[in-house]
């Protein structure tokens, strides 16, 4: 089992940045690919960034790309996700997850609790 925990989420005005961090429990956090999901009140969760376990590719949902860097330090097992330029429409719950590597399509498996990002006008 992989824990993940994320924090760095908060309130923020329009315009503002943040930076979410995940810190994941296992030494074997280079075996994961690593994402970043959303969730706002009454919708369905989405897809924002990934990264792959060797930081070679990268990949954002259309809504937050030039906006979102999505990073990761293997050596301290934590993925990033600095969020710029941020709009209201970004509000909702954060959450990290972890996907094994080598595994076609990508299956998420481990998730963290989230983590509350709201943007205000």
């Amino acid at each position: 089992q992989v824990q993940l925990v994320e924090s760095g989420g908060g309130l923020v005005q329009a315009g503002g940045s943040l930076r979410l961090s995940c810190a994941a429990s296992t030494r074997t956090f280079s075996s994961y690919t690593m994402g970043w999901f959303r969730q706002a009140p009454g919708k369905e969760r989405e897809f924002v960034a990934r990264i792959s376990w060797n930081l070679i590719s990268s990949s954002y949902a259309d809504s937050v790309k030039d906006r979102f860097i999505i990073s990761r330090d293997n050596a301290k097992s934590t993925v990033y996700l600095q969020m710029n330029s941020l709009k209201p429409e970004d509000t909702a719950v954060y959450y990290c997850a972890a996907s094994q590597i080598g595994v076609t399509p990508e299956r998420y498996d481990f998730w963290g609790q989230g983590t509350q990002v709201t943007v205000s006008s």
